[in-house]
């Protein structure tokens, strides 16, 4: 009689080991499949996160019972509007740099020949005598065969164009795969999303799904409040350069919005716009872009990018401004989105252990 209870503990004890191994040997196909994609992880992430973003929209344009045809046609347009909306703003800053390259070599030229003049401001400037009579001596003469201009033509210079050259072709290769991971997941998106969440809810519950529903919400709503944020910061420190007289205050402007995407980036764009119009010997101008870009960040930064995410991730201040950080800090420009999906699941943790 004892028998039987042994061998059915053998027995259950036999499929706990291959349960066991099992996991194990799945958790090192993960780990393998990860570390073979591992150059390609940033450009599928950034599909997933815009795909999140436009995920409303795509359900919205899609229908149930739809064709392939009309499912590829509806997430192709999709992609090529994205690309644009991607491509062009940096085609156009790329357009302008290369536009104003002839001036910055004539420039660069009667530096050599002629130095910097002394600006005007310095003299009035605490200690401007002391500047002054340094700016005579290192800046005002002729600047040809100096350390720093050999220094400018060495080698260093021209490892560090090689250097941009490789990562500018290795970001438009990523770009490229980005586009393309995000046209499938965009085609295959409603059937895929259903089977996943089925798989969510088979392994982890009721619970787990809501889990991924706020995780989704919280990149959505991350996204919406940078990028918006970020555009709307960009046009009203814009009006500033335009009013001012600052040139090409459009492109300048939109140069700002990108910056103003990452949070507190956005003083080093009108800060060297303020600089610029100082060494123009316009102080007043100056001041008021910085004045007005000050203002137009602090309230964007502490009140309404805050606000905006924190309503959709139902997240306090501290953890919105944390994980956005943070998660910049940790994963790159893509931890922007990844820092406050996290801080949704601890907050969903806690409030789930405190009931």
């Amino acid at each position: 009689m004892p028998i039987f209870p042994l061998a059915n503990k053998d027995a259950a004890d036999g499929k706990r080991r291959q349960r066991a191994a099992t996991l194990v040997l799945y958790a090192a196909l993960v780990v393998l499949a990860l570390w073979v994609i591992r150059s390609f992880i940033p450009a599928i992430v950034w599909a997933l996160v815009i795909a999140i973003l436009v995920w409303p929209l795509l359900k919205r344009l899609s229908s149930p019972n739809q064709s392939h045809l009309r499912a590829s046609a509806i997430a192709f347009g999709m992609t090529a509007v994205i690309g644009l909306f991607i491509v062009l703003p940096i085609v156009g800053i790329f357009a302008q740099v290369l536009h104003e390259t002839h001036h910055a070599m004539h420039w660069f030229a009667d530096v050599e020949q002629n130095g910097i003049a002394l600006p005007q401001f310095v003299q009035q400037l605490p200690f401007g005598k002391q500047l002054s009579a340094w700016w005579q001596t290192n800046l005002a003469r002729p600047l040809e065969g100096s350390p720093a201009m050999q220094e400018l033509r060495g080698s260093h210079v021209a490892a560090a164009g090689q250097h941009f050259g490789s990562l500018a072709v290795r970001g438009v290769v990523h770009f490229g795969f980005m586009l393309l991971t995000l046209f499938v997941v965009l085609r295959t998106g409603p059937q895929m999303s259903v089977h996943l969440i089925r798989s969510v809810r088979r392994v982890f519950g009721a619970d787990g799904t809501h889990l991924a529903m706020r995780m989704a919400a919280a990149v959505r709503g991350t996204v919406t409040g940078l990028v918006v944020v970020g555009l709307g910061e960009g046009a009203l420190i814009g009006v500033s350069y335009f009013l001012t007289g600052v040139p090409h205050a459009a492109e300048l402007g939109l140069v700002t919005a990108i910056a103003a995407m990452v949070p507190f980036c956005a003083p080093i764009a009108f800060g060297i716009v303020a600089l610029w119009l100082v060494a123009q010997g316009q102080v007043g101008g100056a001041i008021a872009v910085a004045v007005t870009g000050g203002f137009v960040v602090f309230m964007a930064e502490h009140f309404v990018r805050p606000g905006l995410i924190g309503s959709t991730t139902r997240l306090p201040f501290l953890l919105v401004l944390f994980g956005i950080l943070g998660g910049a800090e940790t994963f790159g420009l893509v931890g922007l989105f990844i820092g406050p999906a996290l801080m949704t699941v601890l907050t969903v943790l806690w409030s789930e252990s405190a009931r």
